[in-house]
């Protein structure tokens, strides 16, 4: 096993441990801070993996942090909505 899926693997755990917790907060700060770090985690994954074990890493840390994805998601659906309404 190599140094990015040791750090992805302490990554997922640390993920884990902190959605244990409870939170006032619904763990908003903590999300910010693991995609800050996974995000890079990710790509280096990517660069020394390849994408089939890129992609399995992706999903479970989507997995993980699915709120913000959900929320992403959104964003993104309605950015393109409108956009194509302002060309209409």
């Amino acid at each position: 096993m190599n140094l990015s899926l040791i750090l992805a693997c302490l990554w997922l755990v640390l993920a884990n441990v902190i959605a244990m917790f409870p939170s006032k907060k619904k763990h908003w700060p903590a999300a910010y801070v693991l995609i800050t770090f996974g995000l890079p985690l990710l790509g280096f994954v990517f660069w020394e993996n390849g994408i089939w074990i890129g992609l399995l890493v992706f999903a479970a840390a989507a997995s993980i942090l699915r709120w913000p994805v959900r929320f992403f998601i959104r964003w993104i659906k309605a950015t393109v909505l409108a956009r194509s309404e302002s060309k209409a």
